[in-house]
This record gives structure tokens, sequence and C-alpha cells, in this order.
């Protein structure tokens, strides 16, 4: 049972979260166990993510959570390292996990990613089950990253590995094309103008790195995130265009078959990820899915009221920011 979010009182209004989650500073302390281990993971020949992997004594007892960020994220993304803070804090691993060209990896390879890459996810929960002993395991993911777990779990059905317990998305976009589109009105401009800026420079950085296998000239005339995946993301990873994109990266197409206790967090008022009618049927008419809709909260944001403990300091799990706790809480169960 998931507690109600209320935002803090000078935040409220899903344009307002938003972007306060970007720019309200957050001090992190990592402290259990003291360092992360960095891997290198292979998910396919030669293509390779880096995974920071925090261990608790016993990893192989522990329930071992895979964390997946959203676009232009990483693994240093904040609300990664809230999860992280809190699930350590209540004794399970959690892997950091950096997409393809993420989190300063961009020399590996001369690959872009997208958002249907749930078989990265797939190989980097076989590694850490294989090598690590790994005895329980559960996805958690945020935005484009939400999309990709939930995408994984229902690919996987009942068919997943046995250590698999549970998901976690917070904010999924599952109905890509919905979500690029509302990313292209006019109040979401200031989103698509940095999500396009970014994509624009790593881009281009990737070109330097491996001249001749990406034409930075695709990117001349882009002015949404929907021209940019048509011309870029689609020609590069082996789609027709946006639409045979959107359409087979979209987790909505497979919610229905996840067999796992499965979280999915919204808001209602989150400015650009939008959730079709027909996925939200597929969802509610799926019993392993918990869907929280909650008025206020914004984009991968929820930032409530920290909650004061009885020494007057502010516990780790109760520093008002909701998703994270939320989920951690889910997942203690497993």
């Amino acid at each position: 049972m998931t507690r109600p979010f209320t935002p803090r009182p000078w935040l409220r209004g899903g344009h307002v979260q938003t972007v306060a989650s970007f720019l309200i500073p957050r001090r992190f302390h990592l402290l259990t166990p003291p360092a992360p281990e960095a891997r290198l993971i292979e998910v396919e020949p030669g293509i390779q993510v880096l995974c920071h992997c925090h261990w608790q004594a016993d990893r192989a007892r522990a329930l071992t959570i895979l964390i997946v960020h959203g676009l232009e994220g990483s693994s240093d993304s904040q609300y990664m390292l809230g999860v992280t803070e809190k699930a350590l804090a209540a004794g399970m691993n959690v892997i950091r996990y950096n997409q393809r060209n993420c989190g300063g990896t961009d020399a590996l390879a001369p690959v872009l990613y997208h958002s249907g890459l749930s078989s990265d996810v797939a190989a980097v929960a076989r590694e850490v089950i294989a090598r690590d002993g790994v005895s329980r395991l559960a996805l958690a993911g945020f935005s484009m990253g939400g999309n990709i777990v939930l995408k994984l779990a229902g690919e996987w059905g009942s068919q997943a590995p046995p250590q698999f317990r549970a998901v976690a998305a917070c904010c999924p976009a599952i109905d890509l094309a919905a979500s690029a589109d509302a990313l292209h009105e006019p109040a979401n401009r200031i989103y698509e103008t940095y999500f396009l800026w970014a994509l624009r420079r790593r881009m281009r950085q990737k070109a330097r790195l491996f001249p001749g296998h990406f034409d930075v000239s695709r990117l001349r005339g882009l002015r949404s995130l929907r021209e940019f995946d048509d011309k870029v993301t689609a020609y590069y990873c082996g789609f027709t265009g946006a639409d045979d994109y959107y359409d087979r990266a979209s987790a909505a197409h497979v919610v229905e078959r996840i067999a796992a206790p499965a979280l999915v967090l919204h808001a209602a008022n989150d400015p650009f990820i939008r959730i079709t009618q027909e996925t939200r049927r597929k969802v509610s008419s799926n019993p392993n899915i918990t869907f929280v809709e909650t008025a206020d909260g914004g984009h991968c944001a929820f930032i409530g009221s920290p909650i004061e403990t009885r020494n007057g300091s502010n516990g780790r799990d109760e520093d008002g920011y909701w998703a994270e706790r939320e989920i951690v809480n889910f997942l203690r169960r497993f």
C-alpha cells in the first residue's frame, strides 16, 4: 500500500516539480558498503555497458535491484543515487546501470542507445545471476528506463529467470509515440530543447570518436524529438523510421504479459509522459500490476516534505522524495 503523495507547499504543479528536481541540489551518503564496483558487462558481441555495483556483505542472499535511468541520464542521475541510498539502507544490493554511451562510455563502441534495448538489461541480469550468485533480482526504471524494465518484464512473462521477483517503474514512457508528440507541445518546448541539445552533442561526440560511422549532416534541420528519432535513432538502430521505432520499442505492447509483481508510478500532471486509454486498459486488466496515479508530482520528481524522525534528523528514506521511497518500500517485500 503506497502512502499518498503531498507536494511541498512551494512546489506544486507538474512543471514546477519537474524543473525543481533538476535544480535542487542533494547530498547522498552511500556508506553501505563504502564503494561500488565499476564493472563493464558485454551485452552484445563487442558492446559493453558500465554498471556500478553496490554489494551487501552477503550479496547472494540480499535482494539485488537493477536500476535503469532515463533519456540522457546516467548512473549518477539524482534519482538513481536516491534509490540507491534508500535501498542500501534497507539491506539490498544495487546495480546502477548505464545505458549504451551513458556515464562517459561513448568510446566503447560505435553504437547508439534507444528505448527498446531491454535485451541489454537482460544480459546484465544474466551476468550478475551467473557470476555473483544473485538469488533474488528486481528491476527498477525511470522514464525511458521505466519503459525498458517493463518491456523486459513483459517479454520474460512467465518464462523469467527464477531469481526475478518484481519490477517498479516511475513515470515510464510506455507509449513512446504519444509521449514524443507531447514533448513537442508549446508548453514542453523547454524539455524538448534540452533533450535535442544533449542528443546532438552526443551524436557529434560519437562522430569524432568513430570517423566514418556517423553522418552529422543528419542533424540538420531537426526541430523535434520525433524528427531526431526518425533521422538518427531509427536510421542507426535498425528501424525503418520513428513510427516503427516507437511501435516496436514501447512496453505498451507487452504489459499485459507481465507475470511478476509490478509497481507503476505516474503523475497526472507529468508534462510530457502520456499513457493512452488502450494501455491503461491493459495495465488495469493485469492483476500483477499496481498502478498509482497521483494528482501532482511532475516527471520523475514527486518532491514532498521531509519527514522528521524521532531524534529530529531526517532519515535517509524520509527525505521527501516520495517515488524513491515507494519503490524501495514496494521491493522490500521481496
